[in-house]
């Protein structure tokens, strides 16, 4: 990641104060302007503060409402400030005297205010104090702010401001360094962590287990997960046993290694230390296996779980379910669904969307269409999730026309289509041979102000070019190119390179087919072929000899019909 630097060299630069305060201007009693009684100034600290906390525009009127009070008095606006307890009101004020009277808080109302928002955590208002104040923070309260930063999630501002706290001679404390770490592994700044990370070593700053838990996450992040597991077992090593969720993510990377040896030594050792795999740490191997199409083994080890007194909670349920799903295993993941129910959970709309999701892979669209029906009178298809899948399923098979009235209903219904419900109504009207249809849809994707994809002009271009309606192509590709669409696989077909070339779109023809090529989507050596001997044809000889030149460095060799030499001869 591109260190971006925020601007910190104002945020640090100290001030000359806009006005000079006399701290003798404040007598020690003041006259109530309502009563004609001399009041304490503690009394009169206490009506200001609660004004300011009552009253929503007290800046029109408290000159008027306290007229023998200095508010440009240090001494005064400490007490102020001290009584508030509020940093945001505290801030407040202050805006009112810098806009009113041009005034600049010395070092002790910044640090009291400053740390104030620090301590509660609102990186942000401190952040902008900053700004407004051209404070120089003191290195404690500064540290507390790369803290704050961190866990805001802020962290190009909290390396800056971590970077300016060595700058000022002092040394952050191990939970410091450990803070920002975790903070640039959590977000996928890992290289900056590890930056960080050989400057600490430097420095001579030793490391504790919570620093190794966020380099064993650094390791996992960068795909370096065998250096991840190695560290951990020299730390095991040494007595040390780091956090639980070190070893959930060792976990989960192995398995998505396909890797369950070290994933099941992985929970061996959790548990011999005294750490006891939760449900959670269930969910993510169940979770893993599934991506990986190990469905047998994540099914084995739900069931298992069962047996030994585990009790899955309903997020367990639906990714073991969707899993099911994903492989077709409809009667095992209907098992499961009528489990839950039984047990008491409430279905909510993910798990009627996962079931949807299974019955439309099997073709079941009866099951599907009394699902959707069910869904209905529990008010849960109100959401275009829901349509998405029943749209793009009925397409798929061949229930275009039923997809097309949830469509339609869709927008009577108040649920706005995105980019994914148009592709799929798009590509199962243009499979339908309603071609015009498509082209509205497309039409109106656009007044939608909605961005199309490669996906959306994919089906077009095939069924324009199985009609030899090859301009028209030519036409949607060039509307692709001028939205930055990039063609990718989806509207790829080698017959349309050729197919472009023949009429006349050299162009159009060479950037398809290197784009393929680009992408690793390697075309049939007919269409290098067919495209080199269209070339030749149309004395576009320099561009032959280039197309040949990648057919050759992909591996292709000239079939014996493709005579070369009468090409370049004739």
């Amino acid at each position: 990641m591109a260190r971006v630097s925020p601007p910190f060299t104002k945020l640090f630069r100290r001030p000359s104060p806009k006005y000079t305060q006399n701290p003798n201007q404040q007598s020690r009693n003041i006259t109530n302007d309502y009563t004609g009684r001399p009041q304490h100034l503690n009394e009169i600290v206490k009506e200001i503060c609660a004004t300011i906390r009552s009253k929503p525009r007290w800046e029109n009127t408290i000159l008027s409402d306290f007229p023998n009070v200095s508010f440009l008095d240090s001494g005064f606006l400490k007490k102020v400030f001290v009584q508030q307890k509020n940093a945001f009101l505290s801030i407040r004020v202050l805006y009112w005297l810098s806009s009113k009277f041009g005034y600049s808080p010395d070092q002790f109302t910044c640090t009291l205010i400053f740390n104030s928002l620090v301590k509660d955590n609102a990186a942000k208002p401190a952040k902008r104090f900053l700004e407004f104040t051209k404070f120089v923070p003191e290195a404690d309260g500064l540290e507390m702010y790369v803290r704050c930063l961190c866990d805001s999630r802020m962290v190009e501002y909290a390396v800056k401001a971590f970077d300016e706290l060595k700058k000022i001679g002092s040394c952050p404390s191990l939970e410091t360094w450990n803070c920002v770490l975790r903070a640039c592994v959590k977000d996928g700044f890992v290289d900056v962590g590890w930056e960080l990370y050989s400057e600490m070593m430097e420095l001579g700053v030793v490391a504790n287990v919570d620093t190794v838990d966020c380099l064993i996450e650094a390791f996992c992040s960068n795909g370096n997960v065998l250096k991840g597991y190695e560290l951990l077992r020299q730390v095991l090593d040494d007595g040390h046993v780091p956090q639980k969720s070190v070893f959930d993510k060792l976990i989960i990377e192995f398995t998505l290694k396909n890797d369950y040896n070290r994933a099941s030594g992985l929970l061996h050792i959790m548990i011999a230390k005294g750490i006891d795999p939760d449900l959670y740490t269930y969910q993510q191997i169940i979770h893993g296996l599934c991506l990986t199409n190990m469905q047998r083994e994540a099914l084995r080890i739900f069931n298992d779980l069962k047996d030994r007194g585990y009790a899955p909670d309903q997020t367990m349920y639906s990714t073991m379910i969707l899993g099911l799903c994903k492989v077709n295993w409809l009667g095992e993941a209907r098992k499961l669904w009528f489990e839950m129910i039984n047990k008491g959970m409430k279905l909510n709309r993910y798990t009627y969307n996962i079931m949807l999701y299974g019955y439309l892979r099997v073709g079941d669209v009866s099951n599907v269409l009394n699902l959707y029906n069910e869904m209905c009178d529990r008010g849960y298809v109100d959401n275009v999730i829901a349509y998405n899948i029943l749209i793009n399923g009925l397409c798929l098979n061949g229930r275009t026309m039923v997809a097309f009235r949830l469509f339609k209903r869709m927008e009577k219904q108040g649920v706005a289509r995105d980019v994914v419900t148009y592709n799929s109504m798009i590509r199962g009207l243009c499979k339908d041979g309603k071609l015009g249809e498509s082209l509205n849809l497309l039409n109106e994707l656009f007044e939608r102000g909605l961005q199309p994809s490669s996906a959306t002009y994919g089906s077009l271009i095939e069924k324009l070019y199985e009609m030899k309606r090859v301009k028209e192509v030519k036409k949607l590709w060039d509307e692709m190119q001028d939205k930055g669409v990039e063609p990718a696989s989806v509207c790829i077909d080698d017959d349309v390179i050729i197919g472009l070339s023949e009429e006349g779109f050299i162009e159009a023809g060479i950037y398809w087919l290197s784009y393929m090529v680009e992408n690793r989507l390697i075309p049939r050596r007919k269409t290098f072929e067919n495209l080199i001997a269209i070339l030749f044809q149309k004395d576009r000889l320099d561009v032959g000899l280039i197309v040949m030149g990648c057919m050759f460095k992909i591996g292709y060799i000239p079939s014996s019909r493709f005579e070369l030499k009468s090409l370049i001869q004739g």
